[in-house]
């Protein structure tokens, strides 16, 4: 998946984390809208902020920027770049939220009809990906009574 981040006519300090539908859609769970969300550390925003003062967006403290199709925000329900960047995926420009981190925000949206569809679909990736470990697991597991 590419994302082109030229039109912002920045450069990140940090890879901005991709979260969200496109995060969604990288996994192969959905199609994404028409909007890319992004996490970033705090220098980022403020550097944003600078070059486009008129697209800022508040969420009830979640500070956020959003030229163009980009929605980039210091933090999602307070929850910050590097509280959610462990585990994720480096791509060319930007990294992608793991599935588990994914799976934690979408749980803090359950109330609404779209998080819990979310929520369920990336479970069941998960369970899906954890099944392909258990033949290893089990013959490894079978070695280690043998012995």
């Amino acid at each position: 998946m590419n994302i082109d981040l030229d039109k912002l006519n920045y450069t990140f300090i940090n890879k901005p984390l991709l979260i969200g539908g496109r995060a969604m859609e990288f996994y192969g769970l959905r199609k994404t809208g028409n909007d890319i969300d992004f996490v970033v550390i705090e220098e980022d925003l403020a550097n944003l902020i600078k070059l486009y003062p008129d697209k800022i967006k508040d969420l009830s403290g979640d500070l956020g920027v959003c030229p163009f199709e980009f929605e980039i925000w210091k933090s999602i329900s307070y929850f910050t770049y590097d509280e959610l960047r462990r585990n994720s995926i480096e791509q060319e420009n930007y990294l992608v939220i793991s599935l588990e981190k994914l799976l934690f925000l979408k749980s803090l949206t359950l109330n609404l009809e779209k998080g819990l569809e979310d929520a369920v679909l990336i479970a069941n990736k998960i369970i899906e990906e954890q099944s392909k470990k258990s033949e290893e697991i089990n013959n490894h597991n079978k070695e280690l009574l043998q012995s």
